[in-house]
C-alpha cells in the first residue's frame, strides 16, 4: 500500500494506463514480438535479476539477494546485451530456443510506489507487480518462474518506456536449463 499517494482520478487513471502498458508488454512477449518488445526499453534500461540464497533470519536485507555491480546475478543487462539476446534467438539457431518456446506471461498485484513530479502530470512511475511465467519448450520441458518485478516507467512522446526493471524470482534453485526468456 501506498499511502502517500491520494486515491483520486488521477491515481486511477494512471494505474490503469500501466496495468494496460504491462500487460501489452506480456502479450508482446507471449507472441514472440522481441523487436516490439525492444522498443518498450529505454535506451539507458538496467534490467537486473539477482540471485537469491538461503540466509539465516534476520539477515535477509543485507544477504538475500546478490547486489547488482557486486557480484554474480541471473542478469544484470542493458539495452545493448538485450538486444543481442534478441537478435541471437531470431537467428533459429540458438540452441535453447529452436524450437520456440511457448510462454505464457501473467502480471498480477500492480501497485504504484511513486510518481514524479506529480499524479497530474506523471513523468516517471515506480511499479511493483507479481508474475508468473510459464515456458514450455519442446513438447516435454515445462518451466514455471514465480515472482516480483520493481519497475521504473518513463513517460516519452512514443509513450511509457521501461528504464528499469528488478526482477526477484522466488525460487533460488533454478530447475529450467536455461534462462532464454525475457520477464
Amino acid at each position: 500500500m501506498t499511502p502517500d499517494l491520494p486515491r483520486n482520478d488521477a491515481y486511477y487513471r494512471l494505474k490503469a494506463d500501466i496495468e494496460d502498458f504491462l500487460y501489452a508488454e506480456a502479450d508482446l512477449l507471449d507472441n514472440r514480438r522481441f523487436r516490439d518488445w525492444l522498443n518498450l526499453l529505454a535506451e539507458d534500461v538496467t534490467y537486473f535479476m539477482p540471485i537469491r540464497r538461503n540466509v539465516k533470519f534476520g539477515q535477509h536485507s543485507e544477504r538475500e539477494n546478490t547486489r547488482q555491480g557486486t557480484g554474480i546475478s541471473w542478469f544484470d543487462e542493458d539495452k545493448w546485451t538485450l538486444t543481442k539476446r534478441v537478435d541471437q534467438i531470431l537467428t533459429g539457431v540458438h540452441y535453447a530456443e529452436e524450437p520456440l518456446s511457448r510462454v505464457c506471461h501473467m502480471v498480477s498485484n500492480v501497485q504504484v510506489l511513486r510518481v514524479a513530479p506529480s499524479l497530474d502530470e506523471p513523468r516517471e512511475v515506480e511499479v511493483r507487480c507479481r508474475f508468473l511465467v510459464y515456458q514450455n519448450r519442446i513438447e516435454y520441458e515445462t518451466y514455471t518462474f514465480v515472482g516480483k518485478r520493481t519497475d521504473t516507467l518513463r513517460k516519452t512522446a512514443d509513450g511509457w518506456k521501461i528504464a528499469r526493471r528488478e526482477i526477484l524470482l522466488d525460487q533460488n534453485v533454478l530447475l529450467a536449463k536455461n534462462l532464454s526468456t525475457f520477464f
